[in-house]
C-alpha cells in the first residue's frame, strides 16, 4: 500500500518539540523531571517502573498494560499523546526522547502511524479512552464515562488519509466486523491540514409506502433521441398518478430511458420509434440507452430494487447524484434519499465521497451508495458524525 506523509506533519511535529523544550526548562534547584513520569523506550513499547505514577495514570486515564511487579507498559501511541502534554519523560539510554522523535520512530516502524495518532490524539484531547484495535481497524473508543473491562467499547474507528483510497468493498468487510459484535464503525479522515472528520456508516434497508403498479392496458410511447413522450392525456395521467414516472409537458407525458425500460419490462408501456414508426423491443431500448449512458444496466438494477421497495425515484441529476428516492408523495415531502449506484468493486479517492457526503448533508437528505451485485442492490449509508 502506497504510504503518504501528511503536510501537516511538520507542522506536528515542530509543536511536540516545542512543548519538550517548555518542559525541560528548569531552574537549578529542581529535578528537570520534576513532576512528571520516567519511561524507559524498550523496543516498539515505553515501560513506566515506578509503581505509584504507573498505577496513577493507568487508572486516571486507562493508559498502558498492567504488568507483573506493578510497571506499566505504554505503546507508542500513548506514549507520544502522553510525551505532549507534558506528562511522561520518555528515556533512551539515559537521554530523553522529545515526543517529536517519538513521533518519527513510530513512523519509521509502523506505516501509516502519524495518521493514527493524529485521530488518536483528537479523541483522547476530547476526554474519550481509546485503546489500539484489530487490524484493519485501528482504535477501539469507549462512550463517556465507560473503561476497559467495565463497559464495552461504543465505536471501532478506522484512521485514513484523505489521499488513500475508497474501497467499498473493503469498507463493507470492516462494516462486517464491527456489526458483528454490536459496534459503530467510524471513519476517522486526515486532511492535508491535519484536521479530522469522521464518517458513520451503516448498511441502510431504504423502504417506501407505494404499493404496486396498477394498468390494464399498455400506454404507447414514443421513443425519441433520450427520452419517451407520451402523447395520450389519458395514459400519461394514469403512469404519472400515484408512481409519479415521469413529467407532464402540457398535456403530454415525458419519460427517462430508465424509467420507459422498466416500465416496458413491467408490460405498462409499449414504444414505437418517432422516426420510423416501428415497434422498438426492450432489448433494442436498452442497446440505445447503452450507447447514451454506459452505466445504463448498473443504474437500471437500483432503480428497479428501489420500486420494489415502494419508493418513487427521481433524476438525481442536480444533487449531483444518480438519483432522489421518496418515500411517498413529492408534492407533500421533500426526497429522504440521494442515491449513487456503484458496481461491486467500487473504489473512488476520499475528497469525491467527501464532496457527495457534504451535499446530501447540505440540502438535508441522507447518501446512499447502492452497490450492484449479481442484480441483488445493498445500501450503505455515508454521514458525517461527530462522536
Amino acid at each position: 500500500m502506497t504510504f503518504w506523509v501528511v503536510p501537516g506533519m511538520a507542522s506536528l511535529l515542530a509543536r511536540l518539540n516545542q512543548t519538550a523544550r517548555k518542559t525541560t526548562t528548569t531552574n537549578n534547584h529542581e529535578s528537570p523531571y520534576s513532576g512528571r513520569m520516567v519511561g524507559l523506550l524498550q523496543g516498539d513499547a515505553v515501560i513506566v517502573q515506578d509503581q505509584a505514577e504507573a498505577s496513577q495514570i493507568h487508572n486516571k486515564g486507562y493508559y498502558g498494560i498492567p504488568q507483573s511487579g506493578g510497571a506499566l507498559k505504554l505503546d507508542l501511541m500513548e506514549a507520544i499523546y502522553l510525551a505532549e502534554s507534558a506528562r511522561l519523560v520518555v528515556q533512551s539510554e539515559e537521554r530523553e526522547l522529545p515526543a517529536g522523535e517519538l513521533l518519527r520512530l513510530a513512523h519509521r516502524i509502523s506505516e501509516g502511524f502519524e495518521i493514527r495518532y493524529l485521530v488518536y490524539r483528537e479523541l483522547r484531547s476530547r476526554g474519550y479512552i481509546v485503546k489500539l484495535g484489530q487490524p484493519p481497524l485501528d482504535f477501539r473508543v469507549f462512550p463517556r464515562g465507560g473503561a476497559p473491562n467495565k463497559t464495552p467499547s461504543k465505536w471501532w474507528v478506522g484512521a485514513i488519509s484523505e489521499r488513500w483510497e475508497f474501497n467499498l468493498g473493503d469498507l463493507l468487510k470492516n462494516l462486517d466486523r464491527t456489526t458483528d459484535v454490536r459496534k459503530k464503525l467510524l471513519l476517522a479522515v486526515v486532511d492535508e491540514e491535519s484536521d479530522v472528520t469522521y464518517y458513520e456508516v451503516r448498511r441502510v434497508t431504504p423502504k417506501g409506502r407505494l404499493g404496486a403498479l396498477d394498468i390494464v392496458q399498455p400506454v404507447a410511447g414514443v421513443l425519441m433521441a433520450d427520452r419517451v413522450l407520451v402523447p395520450d392525456s389519458a395514459g400519461a395521467s394514469s403512469l404519472h398518478s400515484g408512481h409519479n414516472f415521469g413529467k407532464l409537458i402540457g398535456p403530454t407525458l415525458q419519460l427517462s430511458l430508465i424509467e420507459a425500460a422498466f416500465l416496458v419490462e413491467l408490460g405498462a408501456l409499449k414504444l414505437s420509434d418517432a422516426k420510423t414508426g416501428r415497434g422498438v423491443a426492450l432489448s433494442s431500448l436498452r442497446k440505445r440507452a447503452r450507447e447514451l449512458q454506459p452505466d445504463f444496466d448498473l443504474r437500471l438494477d437500483a432503480f428497479k430494487d428501489m420500486k420494489a421497495k415502494g419508493l418513487i425515484v427521481k433524476t438525481g441529476f442536480k444533487y449531483g447524484s444518480h438519483f432522489r428516492a421518496y418515500e411517498g408523495d413529492p408534492g407533500k415531502q421533500h426526497a429522504r434519499y440521494l442515491v449513487h449506484a456503484v458496481p461491486k468493486d467500487y473504489t473512488a479517492m476520499w475528497p469525491e465521497v467527501s464532496r457527495a457526503v457534504r451535499l446530501a448533508h447540505g440540502v438535508k437528505k441522507e447518501i446512499l451508495l447502492g452497490r450492484v451485485a449479481d442484480k441483488e442492490v445493498e445500501y450503505v449509508s455515508l454521514s458525517r458524525y461527530r462522536p
